[in-house]
């Protein structure tokens, strides 16, 4: 690995490390829709493809995200629909993945840009109180 690509990622560690907790939460949206754009770039048909990688990794964050609520921090009532969303992704994540077809992926894509939205509301909002 070079210095520079050390560097890169010593910074990046550091960032996250260092990042308060809605700043990751947001990193996590952003490379879950991330990953799942890529994923629908893949023929998932093609044995060969990263299809089911980028997936994987979606998921892999989704379900990330559900196991860290918290019912003290954010009530009961919010952490069970925040729940079943994960879990209604999670689901079409595994499905697209069983069936090798992108298209339940455009529907997760959709509630995981609007969980985004609302967490950086909630950012901006702390931010303000803070200030």
């Amino acid at each position: 690995m070079s210095s520079h690509a050390q560097a890169a990622e010593a910074y990046l560690t550091a960032s996250v490390e260092n990042a308060p907790p809605i700043k990751i939460v947001r990193m996590l949206y952003q490379g879950a829709l991330r990953f799942l754009l890529q994923a629908e770039a893949e023929d998932p048909r093609d044995p060969h493809s990263s299809f089911i990688e980028h997936c994987s990794s979606a998921d892999a964050i989704v379900a990330e995200l559900r196991l860290s609520l918290r019912e003290d921090v954010g009530g009961e009532d919010i952490v069970q629909q925040l729940k079943g969303l994960y879990l209604f992704c999670e689901a079409e994540i595994g499905r697209s993945m069983l069936d090798r077809t992108a298209e339940p992926l455009p529907g997760v894509r959709t509630v995981l840009a609007k969980l985004l939205e609302a967490w950086q509301h909630v950012e901006v909002s702390n931010h303000r109180a803070a200030a």
